[in-house]
């Protein structure tokens, strides 16, 4: 069961306890592709009114002397056909990041980002796995390509580029030069020091039309304490113009897949952090992507997905794009424009236009108290869940005097209903009546109780894919945003739960085996519900249950004071 059935499940089961439970003083009453060449069919860049029928698969360069006749094609990257020499890595050395590129086709093979620790490797993040390059380029030209992934391209500078805070951006620029026929291409790398975003330009000379296939690499390493649920993450996203944003989860791509454009932007994600190339900032011959090509592994042992992403050449063969390298803040992804801020979608599509502006205050508010008052992520939560619980006060204090109410009237429901048995209208009749004399309603106290529901799915989101919680330690807990090692937390909020039950129960007159099942049962559920859920996620709804033990109490003290005094008299 994976962690969103099982909170799902948690749901459920506390709206049964907390709506079940708050019915039982007043009982109810009548109310009114071949793996040796390149992706089949890249999918043209369309006017925005129409997308073109898919082409058909390139075949093998002809003897034509009139293009360039390159390097076999090899959907490998890893193991292009060139001498190891021609082979090097140059290095872009920034204050959030290590780029380091290879002049075997201008391909980025490793990006280390200095602000994130990795927990499966020593040192920073590491988003590119093991020769699994990014950012290769072909050509397509009709049923021709120009393979240049292992073309040996000059680098310049050449001992790479060392950035400043707060400095300008700097260029790295990679050229190639056919010996014998008229073909050039030049590919550039813009870096901001403050930026994950890279610009690139280039151009293919000697060809006036075409399209550009870049490679978005086969998904992004795993650097998280829990490799399967990061590796269960990782997908490709695109933002389509006419049907907007779809995420597609590796595990779901079993064939060759096309996702046709116009794109706003394609991306490949983990849970943390992404890989995303967007148009140029400012618009020109080609203010679109073209279309995302997906496919699995090809080798038996294979893993991951090979994804590319098209792009119509420009006039003279020039192209220009946008690529961002770096962790999923919300912030950084939405000055990108175009809902690259949704590139992780969080929760279920149904939910997300409710969820998406709760979690923006959510966090505003943790994030603020993180900040202001200069406290870890762990007693921010703890205070969140206090406050919760004192905000919402008045609103339960209203509720449970309405509850009192109930019980008070509750012997004259019983007498109405036993009176009047036979004759359902005038039962309905008396029973409208009693509401308006004595302000009868059984459901008068659920409303607060599911106010503070909408927070605790909502940080359930955000333990899930906010990167600002990720790994931050308090306590005995390594990490916020994966389980408690040691199950403490979610044993205390079973432990809790019980307690909540037992006070409202012990002023019960009679208790059915039903609501005895329920207060042995449902703790022991809870607990192994939110065992593996995160320990964030635990310690707010830990805190928030302690923090409503003390009215629970003071109510099931009124609750026999009610009861001690004589029931008002049945009106004639």
């Amino acid at each position: 069961m994976s962690p969103q059935q099982r909170f799902v499940l948690a749901i459920v089961l506390m709206m049964c306890v907390l709506v079940g439970g708050n019915l039982l003083f007043p009982p109810p009453a009548p109310l009114p592709s071949d793996p040796e060449t390149v992706p089949e069919a890249p999918v043209a860049t369309p006017p925005p009114e129409a997308t073109p029928p898919e082409a058909p698969p390139p075949e093998p360069l002809p003897a034509d002397p009139a293009l360039p006749d390159l390097a076999p094609r090899d959907p490998a990257p890893d193991v292009a056909p060139v001498e190891a020499a021609s082979d090097a890595v140059v290095t872009v050395e920034g204050p959030l990041y290590r780029f380091s590129f290879s002049t075997l086709g201008a391909r980025l093979r490793s990006a280390e980002l200095h602000d994130f620790q990795s927990f499966t490797r020593d040192g920073a993040v590491q988003l590119v796995e093991d020769e699994r390059a990014l950012f290769g380029s072909r050509i397509v030209v009709e049923a021709d390509t120009v393979e240049l992934r292992g073309i040996a391209f000059q680098p310049m500078p050449a001992s790479g580029l060392r950035l400043v805070p707060g400095g300008e951006p700097e260029t790295l620029e990679f050229t190639y030069e056919h010996p014998t026929q008229p073909f050039g291409f030049r590919i550039a790398y813009t870096f901001d020091p403050d930026s994950y975003v890279i610009g690139v330009s280039g151009r293919a000379e000697g060809l006036n039309r075409g399209l550009l296939v870049t490679d978005l690499g086969w998904g992004l390493a795993s650097n998280e304490i829990d490799v399967e649920r990061d590796e269960a993450s990782l997908a490709y996203v695109v933002n389509q113009l006419q049907s907007g944003i779809r995420s597609t989860p590796f595990q779901d791509v079993e064939a060759r897949t096309v996702a046709e454009g116009p794109l706003l932007w394609a991306a490949t994600r983990s849970t943390y952090f992404v890989v995303g190339m967007l148009p140029p900032e400012v618009t020109g011959d080609a203010p679109y992507l073209g279309g995302l090509l997906a496919r699995p592994a090809a080798e038996p042992a294979g893993r991951g997905v090979e994804m590319a992403v098209t792009q119509s050449l420009g006039a003279g063969g020039s192209f220009e794009h946008r690529v961002y390298v770096g962790p999923q803040e919300y912030s950084r992804l939405a000055e990108l424009g175009s809902g690259f801020q949704d590139v992780n979608p969080v929760g279920w599509r149904w939910l997300q236009p409710v969820l998406r502006p709760i979690i923006g205050v959510i966090m505003w508010v943790l994030v603020f108290f993180h900040t202001s008052l200069a406290i870890g992520y762990g007693w921010v939560l703890i205070l969140v869940g206090v406050l919760m619980r004192i905000v919402l006060f008045p609103l339960n204090h209203k509720a449970m005097r309405a509850n009192l109410r109930n019980m008070a009237v509750q012997p004259l429901v019983k007498e109405i209903q036993t009176k009047y048995k036979d004759q359902p209208e005038k039962l309905q009749k008396e029973m409208v009546k009693l509401y308006k004399e004595h302000g009868f309603n059984p459901f008068a106290g659920c409303l607060p109780m599911l106010l503070p529901w909408p927070v605790l799915i909502a940080l359930f989101f955000v333990f899930q894919n906010t990167i600002e919680l990720r790994g931050v330690p308090f306590a005995w807990l390594p990490d916020l945003s994966t389980a408690d090692p040691f199950y403490i937390l979610p044993v205390l909020l079973g432990v809790s739960m019980f307690l909540m039950q037992w006070i409202s129960m012990r002023t019960m007159e009679e208790v059915n085996p039903q609501m005895k099942m329920m207060l042995w049962g449902m703790p022991v559920f809870m607990v192994v519900i939110f065992a593996n859920l995160p320990a964030g996620l635990n310690l707010y709804y830990l805190t928030a249950n302690v923090a409503t033990l003390p009215q629970s109490w003071w109510v099931a003290n009124e609750r026999k004071k009610v009861r001690a005094r004589p029931p008002p008299a049945l009106a004639r």
